[in-house]
């Protein structure tokens, strides 16, 4: 009698499953151990898996923890797992390229009115943008939708839709605008493209917005001149905005954000375009102001966090960024407004980290880009 015979595709089958199967073994392995940095020990724990291109978490108060997922949609991990279904009452959401859901936000009042921000591509024809909405988050179901902004115009192409959502301790909201794959958006004042926007928490524009009253500028416009920024954090003790944004190929940049500033692009820039030639006038111009800190070659930071919590006190102070294709956690120093020192973390990870955090229990939290994304957590070693 001869043996049956092996399909091709069911070899190929358990070829990938078990290879999956390493991949998973290879990343219980490197968590499970401490790894040392110039300021602490740590390990890596991993708090959920099995996300679908996570971009952004919020915590909220009682331990639970908000994640958006760019293809549409808002998971709960409640007593840290993840919740099967996700959390109904969204606003119509493309997945285009670079787009989705993107970012979330508490209110800052959230445990009275449990109110809570999305930034997300919307659809107009076939051409999309950039919007924010406000919500209610009432047992475990969003309601009360409100749109509060629209940027446009609407173009088509799924580049550059910036997106992270901060609130200053005024409770003023900060959106960053990704120049949409159109660098002239970004030095058009008439567009809200290739900017930091600032709003009150119900949309409306503070009176003393920089550009407020100027004919032919949008009065949202905080600072402009920028890339696609996919990081901001508030200093704490401050409201120091600061902003990472990606370059072109080279010259990714953090910013501190200042009220009515030209950041520069596409007219100055420490980057080349991806063919090889240069871009713009140079690398400085009068009137445009210059990076805290560049990269280069690019990092493709995302993500940003200022950490003041005590389960690592020699970090006290610094500013954590993720990166996408550098696959990196990185550590900067400041003294005042300068960036005295970098430091690089988890380059054995593998992993492209969309997000960090700090948690109110003083842990860091990543989130990895991924099929398989995953929200991680360092913990001190020990």
């Amino acid at each position: 009698m001869r043996p049956a015979s092996i399909k091709p595709w069911t070899l190929l089958a358990g070829f990938s499953l078990a290879a999956l199967f390493l991949v998973s073994l290879t990343f219980v392995a490197r968590a499970a151990e401490t790894q040392d940095s110039e300021r602490h020990a740590f390990k890596l724990v991993e708090v959920a898996g099995g996300l679908d291109s996570p971009w952004g978490l919020a915590f909220l108060p009682g331990g639970d923890i908000l994640v958006t997922e760019k293809p549409g949609r808002l998971r709960l991990i409640r007593d840290g797992k993840l919740r099967a279904e996700p959390i109904e009452g969204l606003p119509e959401i493309e997945e285009v390229g670079q787009g989705g859901l993107l970012d979330v936000a508490l209110h800052p009042d959230f445990a009275e009115n449990r109110v809570l921000y999305i930034s997300y591509a919307g659809k107009q024809g076939g051409h999309y943008g950039t919007e924010v909405a406000r919500l209610r988050l009432v047992e475990d179901r969003l309601e009360g939708l409100d749109v509060l902004l629209v940027l446009q115009p609407k173009s088509g192409g799924g580049r550059h839709f910036g997106s992270r959502l901060v609130f200053d301790r005024q409770g003023l909201l900060y959106v960053t605008s990704g120049d949409r794959g159109d660098p002239d958006k970004s030095q058009d004042r008439g567009n809200m493209y290739g900017s930091v926007l600032r709003v009150r928490d119900d949309g409306e524009v503070p009176a003393d917005n920089p550009f407020v009253g100027q004919a032919g500028v949008r009065p949202e416009i905080y600072s402009y001149g920028h890339r696609n920024p996919q990081g901001m954090a508030r200093r704490p003790g401050t409201d120091q905005i600061w902003a990472v944004e990606h370059g072109p190929r080279g010259g990714d940049e953090l910013n501190l954000i200042r009220a009515g500033v030209n950041y520069g692009w596409p007219v100055i820039t420490y980057g080349r375009s991806y063919a090889g030639f240069s871009i713009g006038e140079g690398k400085e111009k009068e009137g445009m102001a210059q990076p805290a800190k560049y990269w280069v070659p690019s990092i493709s930071p995302s993500g940003l966090t200022f950490y003041d919590g005590a389960a690592f006190p020699q970090w006290q102070g610094n500013l954590f960024l993720g990166a996408l294709s550098g696959e990196i956690l990185v550590r900067l120093e400041l003294e005042g407004d300068r960036v005295v020192h970098e430091e690089r973390l988890l380059e054995d990870l593998g992993e492209r980290i969309r997000d960090v955090r700090q948690g109110p229990d003083g842990f860091l939290y990543i989130l990895t880009e991924s099929g398989d994304g995953k929200l991680l957590r360092l913990e001190p070693a020990g």
